[in-house]
């Protein structure tokens, strides 16, 4: 008899192929131009300082990480992470160090050689390590390597990443598109306006408001890679007009975070040969609410706005049934440590919506917010469409209770600096983990202090419990834990999740081998795409 994660695997293989999975055993064809989409400028050419798709999708074919997450293989593991930079690595002393062995005669785009003493400086930086050589505007994974106390280059082709407790998502983390490797020799200042990689393509050039543009890179270190002598990405900032460019083929792929259940649907019956793949973003929609600041700083005030929430409503009305509901982490079919769905409907907010908005009413007019006295909410969101969308029906909800919420947006280049400045009182924000794993997602949302942890929950004891799940070497057992943290963070209200969007990734089917995995910033790559025309 299978088990149930047999089954639910053959589901999402069937899905997958269903969906256009590129089939092996073509041989690929060189040469072509990938016109590829952009819904904005990318907020700057320095992925380390980015919390965006708009940062990584046309920055990352640029650079090389030390390992990788296989672009052939849709849903991640640490049994998908392959070598990028290290050609191999071991986990020593029950996953406290981890050493991994570099590639040799690897050149960055300026000629210059690669050597551990990049990798020891990207990370320092990263991790705002105190004899770190340069520092980040901001750095918004710092806290994923919270737990690593040195890292050593103990020869050129040598890096130890030696921790302070166990902590086997090390190895995931190192994998994400979000953690290329710098070159030391080149100042960050001048990498927020070019990219300077050792990556398959390099910048051709940008031309702000109109298009990224790379070429082939001919000394990259993986032979007869890239398939492509480039890759263009218009920047089209009207969601009709990246549709209709995507149709007509202008356009031969979209991008993560685009296309609506309902826009899939409506492309695929405009262009029956179009191939929709649908999949997991590991993407949340989810309400930020500043703990620090009135009326929030009051928690019966914050229960009443999750209460207020119908997250069914939100699937069936804001996604087009292109999400699910779930709470803190991704759950099934696309991700792996969410809550159960027994679990989630016992909990205030994923309940019957009548009775938990009669709920949220009492609690506001025990806080002194009834009829009387309404509060009046400013509610801050990012101005592309599918956060407006989000925001719109956040803000009827609201009214539904008697709270009044004019909705406030930002461009990106001032969205995610408010949210870090804490500038908002509340906000109706996505946030996407960069695999799926609870460090991905706890320790940068959840851990008092951290750069993105906006709300600026603190909890010591839901620290402590972060940890402990984290260096959990048995599966079963830190499932449980992270279960418990997940209830947990449902009480204490840290930030209200509406749902998990699925994904559907639409390109023409001349593209092949850019398929999409179940967390959005870890296929941009694109060493492996060709077109079949």
């Amino acid at each position: 008899m299978r088990s149930r994660c047999a089954v639910a695997l053959l589901a999402v293989i069937a899905t997958l192929a269903a969906a256009g999975w590129p089939a092996v055993g073509q041989t690929p064809k060189r040469g072509g131009i990938l016109n590829a989409m952009l819904m904005e400028d990318p907020p700057g050419f320095s992925i380390h300082e980015s919390s965006t798709i708009s940062g990584v999708w046309p920055v990352a074919p640029c650079y090389s990480n030390l390992v990788t997450f296989d672009p052939l293989k849709p849903v991640e593991s640490v049994e998908t992470v392959i070598a990028e930079l290290a050609e191999r690595w071991s986990w020593q002393d029950s996953y406290r160090n981890l050493v991994l062995f570099l590639r040799k005669n690897v050149k960055w785009h300026d000629g210059k050689p690669f050597s551990s003493a990049d990798v020891k400086y990207t990370f320092d930086v990263v991790r705002e390590a105190k004899d770190a050589p340069a520092k980040l505007r901001l750095s918004p994974r710092k806290d994923w390597y919270a737990n690593v106390e040195a890292i050593e280059a103990p020869d050129a082709h040598t890096v130890i990443f030696r921790l302070k407790r166990p902590q086997p998502s090390l190895i995931l983390m190192l994998a994400s598109g979000y953690s290329p490797v710098y070159p030391a020799h080149v100042p960050l200042a001048e990498l927020r306006q070019r990219c300077v990689g050792t990556g398959p393509f390099r910048l051709k050039e940008y031309t702000r408001g109109q298009m990224v543009e790379l070429e082939r890179n001919p000394e990259y270190f993986v032979k007869d890679r890239p398939y492509l002598d480039g890759i263009r990405y218009p920047i089209i900032t009207e969601r009709g007009t990246r549709l209709a460019a995507l149709q007509t083929g202008r356009l031969d792929t979209g991008i993560p975070l685009e296309m609506t259940k309902l826009m899939a649907e409506t492309i695929k019956k405009n262009v029956p040969s179009m191939i929709v793949t649908e999949i997991g973003q590991n993407g949340s929609d989810n309400v930020v609410m500043n703990h620090k600041k009135p009326p929030f700083d009051n928690v019966v005030i914050r229960r009443a706005v999750s209460l207020a929430m119908d997250r069914h409503a939100y699937v069936k009305g804001v996604r087009y049934n292109g999400a699910v509901v779930g709470a803190a982490l991704m759950p099934k079919p696309w991700g792996s440590w969410g809550l159960l769905d027994k679990d989630l409907q016992a909990l205030p907010g994923y309940r019957d919506p009548a009775v938990d908005k009669a709920e949220a009413k009492r609690l506001l007019a025990q806080a002194g917010a009834g009829p009387a006295k309404p509060l009046r909410l400013e509610l801050t969101t990012r101005a592309i469409a599918i956060y407006v969308d989000l925001a719109s029906f956040v803000a009827d909800q609201l009214r539904q209770v008697g709270v009044e919420a004019a909705v406030k947006q930002l461009d990106t280049a001032q969205y995610f600096p408010a949210l870090a400045r804490r500038e908002f009182v509340i906000g109706a924000n996505l946030t996407a983990g960069a695999f799926d794993d609870p460090d991905a997602y706890l320790f940068e949302n959840y851990k008092c202090g951290t750069a993105r942890n906006y709300t600026d929950y603190c909890n010591e004891a839901m620290d402590r419990l972060i940890d402990e799940q984290s260096e959990e070497l048995d599966r079963d057992k830190r499932l449980k834990r992270v279960w418990e943290i997940q209830r947990k963070l449902e009480a204490d209200v840290a930030r209200p999740m509406l749902g998990w969007r699925t994904e559907y990734f639409t390109r023409w089917p001349y593209v092949k081998n850019l398929v999409p995995h179940n967390s959005l910033y870890n296929y941009a790559r694109m060493q492996e795409v060709w077109l079949d025309r």
